[in-house]
């Protein structure tokens, strides 16, 4: 059986949605998240989707793993590998930032979260950290299944079990950051996002989403 044809997926799911202005939006999430990790200097997002977030980061280095490929404007800088990240052979102790936003709810089974930890744990260096950005199901629970890829229902506090379980010191927690999509109420321009994320008070009206950030130990 083939499964889910997430190229035709994800072309569905963003058929609406502005991707210049999601980039422009990403501009602004990346800044963050590179501050908030500390500004690593080479970066792996092994869920890379359409690689706003690699096209943004102002990392020397960055690689993007994805199963489908569908990804539009991406920047030819970036090494991009076509592939389930389970099957990816990556370096080890190289990485000192891992970002994951919106993948551990794809995954068939917790032990598929734990996996996959320990595999980004095995190619990060130590003292690396690892953001994890994800829908949190105690504030989105009428609609979190309204996606044809989510499995798992995960709160913020289910994922910093997990870190902590595979070796990770976490060292922030937010159970409100993000809204929960594109097509929710998060303003599609830079300047009006680089405004809510420095509004945290804002995050906890609109924020949908989880935010970990945790280090390699």
């Amino acid at each position: 059986m083939a499964g889910i044809d997430y190229a035709r997926l994800y072309k569905y799911r963003i058929r609406h949605i502005d991707l210049e202005k999601r980039q422009k939006v990403w501009n602004a999430i990346a800044t963050y998240i590179y501050e908030a990790m500390d500004r690593p200097e080479v970066v792996l997002d092994p869920a890379a989707g359409n690689y706003e977030y690699l096209n943004a980061t102002p990392a020397r280095e960055r690689w993007g793993v994805d199963a489908a490929s569908y990804a539009v404007n991406r920047d030819p800088m970036i090494k991009a590998i076509t592939a389930n990240i389970g099957n990816v052979q990556l370096p080890e102790d190289y990485f000192d930032g891992v970002f994951i936003s919106n993948f551990l709810e794809h995954l068939s089974n917790q032990d598929e979260i734990a996996d996959l930890l320990a595999q980004m744990r095995s190619a990060m260096k130590p003292g690396g950290r690892i953001t994890i950005i994800g829908p949190n199901f105690r504030h989105c629970v009428r609609s979190y299944f309204d996606y044809a890829d989510h499995v798992l229902a995960l709160s913020h506090l289910a994922v910093i079990e997990h870190l902590s379980a595979s070796g990770f010191r976490v060292s922030k927690a937010r159970s409100r950051f993000l809204p929960y999509s594109f097509s929710g109420l998060l303003p599609a321009s830079y300047g009006l996002t680089a405004a809510y994320l420095r509004m945290p008070l804002a995050w906890h009206i609109f924020g949908k989403q989880f935010l970990v950030i945790a280090t390699k130990e």
